[in-house]
């Protein structure tokens, strides 16, 4: 099986960093992280086993030129997997949020992408617990669950790279080999 894809969206570049670091801990398992806003349809589907990134801005939403940005992101890209068919795939997702901010939808864009990349038919890993977390709402929680690996820069960057570590590990295990 094929290396490990990164594709991330990002407005500030702190989940650009976050894609970096998670690339270095996965070393020759991983191929170089790519803005999902400077790839193709083609690139992207070209990978059975993706870790994706995305920040959530605002209201809950995903980065893209309506939200402000100068470039495409997710809101741009997410559109063209309309028909794509997903099966086969397995992807993992990771989003950055600021939950004192932003309460109320607290990495929203995690289940954004999960929604979308389920209802095309991918399977996706890499559920993470909602403990040690103070929110009111996420689109991005089931049960007791965030739907993938939730980072909060600005509150608990000291935190970071000890979930990554643990979500990785977790990730070894369920990712197809």
């Amino acid at each position: 099986m094929g290396k490990i894809a990164l594709f991330f969206g990002t407005d500030t570049g702190r989940t650009r960093l976050v894609a970096k670091q998670i690339a270095r801990k996965l070393g020759d398992a991983a191929l170089a992280p790519v803005n999902i806003g400077r790839t193709t349809l083609a690139d992207f589907l070209a990978h059975d086993r993706l870790i994706v990134g995305t920040p959530t801005l605002g209201d809950g939403q995903l980065p893209g030129e309506s939200t402000g940005l100068a470039q495409p992101s997710w809101e741009e890209f997410l559109p063209q997997l309309a028909e794509a068919d997903l099966s086969g795939k397995t992807i993992a997702i990771f989003g950055l949020g600021d939950q004192k901010k932003y309460p109320g939808e607290f990495v929203d864009a995690i289940g954004i992408l999960h929604d979308a990349f389920v209802d095309r038919g991918a399977s996706v890993v890499g559920r993470w617990p909602v403990a040690g977390y103070e929110f009111t709402a996420s689109r991005a929680v089931d049960r007791d669950e965030f739907l993938g690996l939730a980072l909060d820069q600005h509150h608990q960057a000291m935190l970071t790279e000890t979930r990554i570590d643990a979500w990785l590990a977790q990730l070894a295990r369920e990712f197809p080999r």
